[in-house]
């Protein structure tokens, strides 16, 4: 249907209708919408002439039941939608304006060792700010942001800088080994990423910004590792190392709490792989909500400050050097 072709309705009218419905007869429903009965009548007269339908029963005197014929009592609960909608376009920019729900997508591993103590914390400084925070790997964040109006904030490892999106850095992980515990690379003197090339590698998933940090690694030293195995996760990942499949290469948090428990070897492979630098990532040029920016500052302030010892208990502060065990 074309535009031109749509009836013009008046929310007066379909309220009108509504009202009628709800309070029984004419002389209340006057009173609720605070109109004469007269013109409540040419409301409702109206509306049927644009919909070309009889929707209420004329007839004068006490009536039994609904006031609604057939096809007013069809057209009803479409009204009540109507009306609805209406209300909510109404309200549409005053929420925007003061938006208290922020919408933020994280990767995985974020989520996990970063994100779900920060926005607890956040909860607890700013209660009336709801943050809703969705999984989603890189290439989603980005193209998500570019697109999705309702996404505010990212939190993810781009590999490299969108034209599209600001980039505000969090912190860097360097990488490191993790092998089954009786593994003879634990007692290797110097590692290099040519003693890993005839190894069983399980890696993250084609893709991902980890696995490309990986495989640009190998590849700048003429090298092809061997990948039998991959994953979506380094959770999923450290498990598959312990049940002994393979060998990996992951980036770890320095308090350890990605490999606390799990019976795994580590070794830091130093800088012979790109660091993985983890960052929020905005639209370029348009100015976030009031609670994003709260959000926003409230996780960057955070991270430049010295991190509390319990803190570091759970992956969330300053970074420091990995170390050879777990």
């Amino acid at each position: 249907m074309r535009t031109s072709d749509v009836p013009s309705l008046s929310t007066d009218q379909v309220a009108a209708l509504v009202e009628l419905a709800r309070q029984g007869n004419l002389r209340r429903a006057a009173e609720v919408l605070l109109i004469s009965e007269q013109g409540l009548r040419n409301r409702l007269v109206a509306l049927e002439e644009r919909l070309k339908v009889e929707l209420y029963r004329k007839a004068r005197g006490l009536k039994k039941g609904s006031p609604l014929t057939r096809d007013g009592r069809r057209f009803l609960p479409h009204a009540v939608v109507f009306l609805e909608q209406a209300c909510e376009l109404t309200e549409l920019f005053a929420r925007s304006e003061n938006r208290q729900v922020i919408h933020v997508a994280a990767t995985q591993y974020l989520i996990l060792y970063v994100m779900v103590d920060a926005v607890r914390r956040f909860h607890e400084a700013f209660p009336h700010i709801q943050v809703r925070l969705s999984n989603r790997i890189e290439a989603e964040i980005e193209n998500d942001l570019v697109n999705d109006p309702e996404l505010e904030i990212g939190v993810a490892a781009p590999y490299e800088s969108s034209s599209a999106l600001d980039y505000t850095h969090l912190f860097s992980m360097d990488w490191s080994l993790i092998t089954p515990l009786r593994s003879p690379l634990l007692k290797k003197g110097r590692l290099h990423l040519k003693h890993l090339v005839n190894l069983p590698l399980i890696l993250f998933e084609r893709g991902s910004t980890g696995r490309q940090h990986i495989m640009d690694a190998f590849h700048a030293q003429r090298l092809s590792p061997r990948v039998d195995m991959e994953a979506t996760n380094t959770e999923i990942i450290v498990r598959m190392v312990e049940a002994g499949l393979g060998v990996s290469i992951v980036p770890l948090m320095a308090s350890g709490i990605v490999t606390r428990g799990r019976h795994v070897g580590i070794r830091s492979l130093g800088h012979q792989i790109r660091p993985i630098h983890s960052g929020i990532l905005t639209r370029r040029g348009e100015q976030l909500s009031a609670a994003a920016r709260e959000f926003v500052n409230f996780i960057v302030s955070d991270f430049r400050q010295p991190a509390p010892a319990s803190r570091e208990k759970i992956g969330f502060g300053r970074l420091k050097r990995q170390g050879k065990s777990c």
